[in-house]
Protein backbone atom coordinates (compact mmCIF):
# COMPACT_ATOMS: atom_id res chain seq x y z
CA UNK A 1 0.00 0.00 0.00
CA UNK A 2 1.69 3.61 -1.45
CA UNK A 3 1.83 5.97 1.64
CA UNK A 4 -0.20 8.88 2.03
CA UNK A 5 1.91 12.10 0.88
CA UNK A 6 2.24 14.95 3.27
CA UNK A 7 2.01 18.57 3.48
CA UNK A 8 4.80 19.86 5.10
CA UNK A 9 5.91 22.87 7.02
CA UNK A 10 8.73 24.37 7.34
CA UNK A 11 9.87 27.69 9.34
CA UNK A 12 12.55 30.39 8.09
CA UNK A 13 15.23 31.31 10.34
CA UNK A 14 15.91 34.90 8.52
CA UNK A 15 16.26 37.08 11.06
CA UNK A 16 16.25 34.87 14.16
CA UNK A 17 18.93 35.54 16.42
CA UNK A 18 18.66 33.57 19.75
CA UNK A 19 20.71 30.48 18.31
CA UNK A 20 19.84 27.84 15.91
CA UNK A 21 18.18 25.20 19.09
CA UNK A 22 16.35 27.46 20.22
CA UNK A 23 14.76 28.44 16.77
CA UNK A 24 14.51 24.33 16.19
CA UNK A 25 12.33 24.10 19.59
CA UNK A 26 10.27 27.12 19.30
CA UNK A 27 9.73 26.18 15.27
CA UNK A 28 8.59 22.32 16.76
CA UNK A 29 6.54 24.06 19.42
CA UNK A 30 4.63 26.30 16.99
CA UNK A 31 3.26 23.34 14.80
CA UNK A 32 5.84 23.03 12.23
CA UNK A 33 7.52 19.90 10.68
CA UNK A 34 11.20 21.17 10.04
CA UNK A 35 13.30 24.73 9.23
CA UNK A 36 14.92 26.51 6.12
CA UNK A 37 18.23 27.58 7.10
CA UNK A 38 21.37 28.64 4.92
CA UNK A 39 23.52 25.36 4.69
CA UNK A 40 26.28 25.43 7.12
CA UNK A 41 29.90 25.29 5.77
CA UNK A 42 31.96 24.84 9.01
CA UNK A 43 32.12 20.94 9.93
CA UNK A 44 31.36 21.60 13.08
CA UNK A 45 28.45 23.89 12.28
CA UNK A 46 27.23 20.84 10.22
CA UNK A 47 27.33 18.24 12.47
CA UNK A 48 25.95 20.18 16.04
CA UNK A 49 22.56 21.14 13.44
CA UNK A 50 22.43 17.44 12.36
CA UNK A 51 23.00 16.77 16.07
CA UNK A 52 19.54 19.08 17.38
CA UNK A 53 17.70 18.54 14.29
CA UNK A 54 17.79 14.44 14.99
CA UNK A 55 16.83 15.59 18.76
CA UNK A 56 14.21 17.53 18.07
CA UNK A 57 12.55 15.01 15.54
CA UNK A 58 12.42 17.62 12.44
CA UNK A 59 13.65 17.85 9.27
CA UNK A 60 15.52 20.42 6.88
CA UNK A 61 15.40 22.28 3.74
CA UNK A 62 18.81 23.86 3.17
CA UNK A 63 19.27 27.01 1.19
CA UNK A 64 22.38 26.94 -1.38
CA UNK A 65 23.24 29.91 -3.73
CA UNK A 66 25.45 31.48 -6.20
CA UNK A 67 27.07 34.78 -5.87
CA UNK A 68 25.65 36.89 -8.40
CA UNK A 69 28.64 39.78 -7.81
CA UNK A 70 31.45 37.35 -9.02
CA UNK A 71 32.59 36.73 -12.66
CA UNK A 72 30.33 33.45 -14.28
CA UNK A 73 33.17 31.22 -14.05
CA UNK A 74 34.14 31.75 -10.22
CA UNK A 75 30.47 31.54 -9.42
CA UNK A 76 29.44 28.39 -11.71
CA UNK A 77 32.85 26.79 -9.48
CA UNK A 78 31.69 27.93 -6.03
CA UNK A 79 28.29 27.27 -6.71
CA UNK A 80 29.29 23.63 -7.81
CA UNK A 81 31.30 23.49 -4.63
CA UNK A 82 28.93 24.56 -2.12
CA UNK A 83 25.94 22.60 -3.57
CA UNK A 84 27.59 19.49 -3.55
CA UNK A 85 28.80 19.90 0.09
CA UNK A 86 24.84 20.92 0.60
CA UNK A 87 23.35 17.71 -0.94
CA UNK A 88 26.19 15.46 1.27
CA UNK A 89 23.96 16.98 4.47
CA UNK A 90 21.28 15.04 3.49
CA UNK A 91 18.33 17.29 3.47
CA UNK A 92 14.84 16.78 2.12
CA UNK A 93 15.42 19.03 -0.16
CA UNK A 94 17.47 22.25 -1.75
CA UNK A 95 16.48 25.39 -2.56
CA UNK A 96 18.77 27.02 -4.63
CA UNK A 97 19.61 31.12 -5.69
CA UNK A 98 20.63 30.14 -8.97
CA UNK A 99 22.72 32.43 -11.51
CA UNK A 100 21.87 36.26 -12.03
CA UNK A 101 19.69 38.11 -13.79
CA UNK A 102 22.58 39.99 -15.23
CA UNK A 103 24.12 36.16 -16.29
CA UNK A 104 23.15 35.35 -20.18
CA UNK A 105 21.05 32.86 -20.73
CA UNK A 106 23.50 29.74 -21.52
CA UNK A 107 25.44 30.87 -18.88
CA UNK A 108 22.38 30.86 -16.01
CA UNK A 109 21.92 27.30 -18.11
CA UNK A 110 24.98 26.46 -17.04
CA UNK A 111 23.87 26.26 -13.13
CA UNK A 112 20.94 24.41 -13.46
CA UNK A 113 22.44 22.01 -15.77
CA UNK A 114 25.28 21.42 -12.68
CA UNK A 115 21.99 21.46 -9.65
CA UNK A 116 21.13 18.78 -12.12
CA UNK A 117 24.13 16.05 -12.59
CA UNK A 118 24.36 16.57 -8.36
CA UNK A 119 20.94 16.50 -7.79
CA UNK A 120 20.52 12.47 -9.53
CA UNK A 121 23.87 11.88 -7.83
CA UNK A 122 22.80 12.73 -4.56
CA UNK A 123 18.93 11.35 -5.36
CA UNK A 124 17.72 14.71 -3.57
CA UNK A 125 15.70 17.35 -5.06
CA UNK A 126 17.32 21.29 -6.02
CA UNK A 127 14.29 23.96 -6.42
CA UNK A 128 15.40 26.63 -8.02
CA UNK A 129 13.46 29.89 -6.15
CA UNK A 130 11.64 32.45 -8.42
CA UNK A 131 13.58 35.42 -7.13
CA UNK A 132 14.63 38.68 -8.07
CA UNK A 133 18.18 38.98 -9.13
CA UNK A 134 18.40 35.45 -10.25
CA UNK A 135 17.69 33.80 -13.71
CA UNK A 136 14.34 33.96 -12.58
CA UNK A 137 13.47 37.08 -11.23
CA UNK A 138 10.54 37.38 -14.17
CA UNK A 139 7.51 35.02 -15.04
CA UNK A 140 8.20 35.26 -18.88
CA UNK A 141 12.06 34.78 -18.45
CA UNK A 142 11.36 31.39 -16.35
CA UNK A 143 8.89 30.31 -18.99
CA UNK A 144 12.00 30.51 -21.39
CA UNK A 145 14.58 28.45 -18.95
CA UNK A 146 11.46 25.79 -17.79
CA UNK A 147 10.64 25.17 -22.02
CA UNK A 148 15.13 24.50 -22.26
CA UNK A 149 14.69 21.62 -19.25
CA UNK A 150 12.62 19.19 -18.54
CA UNK A 151 14.11 18.36 -15.18
CA UNK A 152 14.17 21.87 -14.02
CA UNK A 153 11.85 22.38 -10.76
CA UNK A 154 11.30 25.52 -8.68
CA UNK A 155 10.52 27.18 -5.40
CA UNK A 156 7.94 29.43 -6.14
CA UNK A 157 7.91 32.50 -4.43
CA UNK A 158 5.29 34.19 -6.24
CA UNK A 159 5.48 37.74 -3.80
CA UNK A 160 8.91 38.50 -6.18
CA UNK A 161 7.02 38.71 -9.28
CA UNK A 162 3.88 40.63 -8.17
CA UNK A 163 6.46 43.51 -7.43
CA UNK A 164 8.63 42.36 -10.56
CA UNK A 165 4.93 42.48 -13.39
CA UNK A 166 3.39 45.14 -10.66
CA UNK A 167 0.48 42.97 -11.13
CA UNK A 168 -1.44 40.11 -9.39
CA UNK A 169 -1.11 38.17 -12.64
CA UNK A 170 -4.52 37.44 -12.62
CA UNK A 171 -4.44 38.40 -16.57
CA UNK A 172 -1.18 35.41 -16.65
CA UNK A 173 -3.06 32.47 -15.55
CA UNK A 174 -2.00 30.74 -18.95
CA UNK A 175 1.72 30.74 -17.90
CA UNK A 176 1.28 31.02 -14.86
CA UNK A 177 0.01 27.52 -14.90
CA UNK A 178 3.37 26.63 -16.61
CA UNK A 179 4.88 27.85 -13.63
CA UNK A 180 2.42 25.93 -11.16
CA UNK A 181 3.12 22.35 -13.26
CA UNK A 182 7.04 22.77 -12.71
CA UNK A 183 6.54 24.28 -8.72
CA UNK A 184 7.58 21.23 -5.97
CA UNK A 185 8.38 23.76 -3.18
CA UNK A 186 6.82 26.96 -2.01
CA UNK A 187 7.95 30.32 -0.41
CA UNK A 188 5.00 31.55 1.33
CA UNK A 189 4.89 35.27 1.81
CA UNK A 190 2.78 37.72 0.64
CA UNK A 191 3.97 40.37 -1.37
CA UNK A 192 1.52 42.87 -3.28
CA UNK A 193 2.11 45.20 -6.46
CA UNK A 194 4.25 47.36 -4.73
CA UNK A 195 6.24 45.30 -2.30
CA UNK A 196 7.74 42.01 -1.89
CA UNK A 197 5.85 41.80 1.67
CA UNK A 198 3.14 43.30 3.02
CA UNK A 199 3.11 45.10 6.34
CA UNK A 200 0.53 42.27 8.19
CA UNK A 201 -1.08 39.37 6.58
CA UNK A 202 -3.83 39.83 9.55
CA UNK A 203 -5.13 43.49 8.86
CA UNK A 204 -8.32 43.38 6.79
CA UNK A 205 -6.57 45.30 4.24
CA UNK A 206 -4.80 42.76 2.69
CA UNK A 207 -7.41 39.91 2.52
CA UNK A 208 -7.80 39.80 -0.91
CA UNK A 209 -4.06 39.86 -1.82
CA UNK A 210 -3.74 36.97 0.94
CA UNK A 211 -7.00 35.17 -1.03
CA UNK A 212 -4.87 35.83 -3.93
CA UNK A 213 -1.97 33.89 -2.96
CA UNK A 214 -3.55 30.90 -1.05
CA UNK A 215 -5.26 30.39 -4.55
CA UNK A 216 -1.28 30.05 -5.81
CA UNK A 217 -0.58 27.69 -3.17
CA UNK A 218 -3.41 25.41 -3.42
CA UNK A 219 -2.83 25.06 -6.98
CA UNK A 220 0.71 24.00 -6.42
CA UNK A 221 0.06 21.72 -3.40
CA UNK A 222 -2.64 19.93 -5.86
CA UNK A 223 -1.01 19.26 -8.86
CA UNK A 224 2.20 17.51 -6.11
CA UNK A 225 -0.18 15.79 -4.45
CA UNK A 226 -2.24 14.57 -7.69
CA UNK A 227 1.62 13.51 -8.69
CA UNK A 228 1.81 11.56 -5.54
CA UNK A 229 4.56 13.90 -4.48
CA UNK A 230 4.97 15.23 -0.64
CA UNK A 231 4.39 18.97 -0.38
CA UNK A 232 7.15 21.65 0.80
CA UNK A 233 6.05 25.14 2.18
CA UNK A 234 8.31 27.10 4.02
CA UNK A 235 6.95 30.33 5.25
CA UNK A 236 9.28 33.12 4.54
CA UNK A 237 7.90 36.66 5.66
CA UNK A 238 11.42 38.02 6.94
CA UNK A 239 12.89 40.47 9.40
CA UNK A 240 13.25 44.55 9.38
CA UNK A 241 14.30 46.04 6.90
CA UNK A 242 12.43 43.38 4.50
CA UNK A 243 9.54 44.16 6.68
CA UNK A 244 8.06 47.44 6.83
CA UNK A 245 9.11 49.37 9.62
CA UNK A 246 7.40 53.15 11.40
CA UNK A 247 9.59 56.01 10.62
CA UNK A 248 12.34 57.11 13.14
CA UNK A 249 11.79 53.91 15.61
CA UNK A 250 11.59 51.82 12.83
CA UNK A 251 9.90 49.41 14.69
CA UNK A 252 8.32 46.39 12.87
CA UNK A 253 4.82 46.91 11.73
CA UNK A 254 4.14 43.22 13.05
CA UNK A 255 5.75 40.35 14.75
CA UNK A 256 7.51 38.12 12.34
CA UNK A 257 7.20 34.82 13.66
CA UNK A 258 3.41 35.61 14.39
CA UNK A 259 2.63 36.58 10.79
CA UNK A 260 4.82 32.93 9.47
CA UNK A 261 2.31 31.22 12.16
CA UNK A 262 -0.82 32.97 10.41
CA UNK A 263 0.26 31.98 6.92
CA UNK A 264 0.83 28.52 8.03
CA UNK A 265 -2.85 28.11 9.67
CA UNK A 266 -3.92 29.74 6.88
CA UNK A 267 -2.82 27.31 4.42
CA UNK A 268 -4.32 24.29 6.57
CA UNK A 269 -7.37 25.66 6.87
CA UNK A 270 -7.56 26.08 3.05
CA UNK A 271 -6.43 22.77 2.63
CA UNK A 272 -8.81 21.25 5.11
CA UNK A 273 -11.60 22.86 3.15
Amino acid sequence: MTAQKEVLFFQTDWGFENGTEVFIIKAKASGYDGIETWAPIETHKQIQISKWLKEHSMKVIFLCGSNPSLPFEKSLSNYKEYLKNTLELNPVAVNSHTGSDFYTLNQNMAFIEVANELSNQYNIPVYHETHRGRFSFSLPKTIEYIERNKDLFLTLDISHWLVVHESLLKNRQELLDKIIKRSNHIHARVGFEEGPQVNDPSAPEWKNIVERHLDIWEAVITKNLKEKNNVTITTEFGPPNYMPTLPITKKPTSDQWNSNVFIMKALKKRIKG
